[in-house]
């Protein structure tokens, strides 16, 4: 592995990990941000939503994008978002301003995300270098998962809420140092011409879908709002996948599923999410 292969899986990998460990941590957090900001079951649940639609909503957009303007550069720019929301969301003097830094925090980890894996395959070319590389990348989501309740747990304890959000600067500084420095752009030669219609489809429905799927289990799965919500993003997404059929240029080849291996992928990623 050359030094510049090992500044890219440290700054990605680094960067993956703040962005998941913001799913977790937080949730340790929340009884004290609720007497500190005098909210309700309500405000705290916007605390957790707020990040979550915006991460699942906007990272297949952010990733259509990296592959036109440059992942290195969509990168750089995710990570600065992330890095100064986190600020915003520590310094938060209300609720509301918590869950707008939330939301705009949730953007950055989006185009982080997304373009994670192409900077590992741009990196790493050959096969089995870059299956040490995506086995190093699975490890730190799955180690973010796991210790994040332990890490968010000490430091609301130990410092206070607010280095939750904090921490995520020294490790978002030093990301962005190597990913300027270290890391080699990239750019799919053969990128697609930015879908809108599409682009506006697919992320209505996943926003719908996922808001659906984040207060089922509150408001009843059979309750007006939920339905209204799925029905709502069926027919958005539906009509993203009409859309993409007619495309000359879509976003998302559907050829792409007939191949096992691809439809097996996201088949395997969706039952991993759930």
């Amino acid at each position: 592995m050359t030094a510049l292969q090992r500044w890219t899986l440290a700054a990605v990998c680094a960067a993956t990990a703040v962005l998941m460990l913001d799913i977790a941590v937080v949730n340790t957090a929340l009884s004290t941000i609720a007497v500190d900001l005098d909210t309700d079951l309500h405000g705290l649940q916007w605390v957790v939503d707020a990040y979550t639609l915006a991460l699942a909503t906007v990272v297949l957009s952010a990733g259509s994008l990296a592959d036109r303007l440059g992942r290195r550069k969509l990168f750089i720019g995710g990570l600065a978002l992330f890095t100064v929301s986190s600020v915003a969301c520590a310094a938060a003097p209300t609720i509301e301003v918590l869950i707008g830094a939330r939301a705009v925090q949730g953007i950055g980890a989006a185009v982080m995300f997304a373009v994670s894996l192409a900077l590992l395959a741009q990196a790493f070319p050959g096969a089995q270098e870059r299956a040490k590389a995506l086995a190093a990348y699975g490890a730190t989501i799955g180690a973010s998962f796991a210790v994040g309740p332990l890490v968010g747990g000490a430091l609301t304890t130990g410092l206070g809420w607010r280095w939750v959000f904090l921490i995520n600067v020294p490790i978002g500084v030093a990301c962005l140092a190597v990913a300027v420095t270290r890391v080699r752009e990239s750019r799919d030669p053969r990128a697609r011409k930015l879908d809108v219609p599409g682009q506006i489809t697919l992320t209505g429905g996943l926003f719908l879908l996922v808001f659906a799927l984040l207060r089922g289990n509150e408001e009843g799965w059979g309750s007006p709002m939920i339905v209204g919500l799925l029905a709502g993003a069926v027919v958005l997404l539906v009509a993203s996948v009409i859309g993409e059929l007619q495309s000359l240029k879509p976003m998302v080849p559907m050829g792409l599923f007939r191949s096992p291996a691809f439809a097996g992928a996201q088949v395997a990623g969706l039952v991993a999410a759930g």
